[in-house]
């Protein structure tokens, strides 16, 4: 349980930031050279590899060296548990939005009545 809920804290840091963010979506295209997945931000290669070792951690990024080539590819699978973990929170909160929509229309519904709002105003003066 433990190794679970470490990649999942591994996998929203990686997320966290919009750099890493962009390059996976980038990679998730096709795979990249380091350089390639740097060149469209105001990043040195230094900076580009710290980012890249964050999603590597994460598990979002496998890195293949081909001689002086490191190509970087896209492994969606950690997403998962973050989607899983997501999930269980829609749930809690579809259920709460649920509630209050009934709430709402039981609202609506009585003030669409004007008996009710006769007896409503009746008790208060009373």
């Amino acid at each position: 349980m433990v190794e679970y809920h470490e990649r999942l804290d591994l996998v929203f840091h990686a997320l966290a930031d919009p750099t890493r963010r962009s390059m996976l979506q980038r990679l998730a295209r096709k795979p990249l050279k380091v350089g390639e997945l740097a060149e469209p931000f105001a990043i040195t290669l230094a900076a580009a590899s710290k980012h890249i070792k964050v999603l590597e951690r994460a598990g979002l990024v496998r890195r293949s060296i081909q001689g002086r080539t490191h190509l970087c590819s896209l492994d969606a699978r950690p997403l998962h548990a973050g989607m899983e973990w997501i999930r269980h929170y829609e749930r809690f909160w579809n259920e709460r939005l649920d509630v209050l929509e009934e709430l709402l229309r039981a609202e609506d519904a009585g003030k669409a009545d004007p008996q009710a709002d006769t007896s409503k105003k009746e008790g208060k003066d009373r």
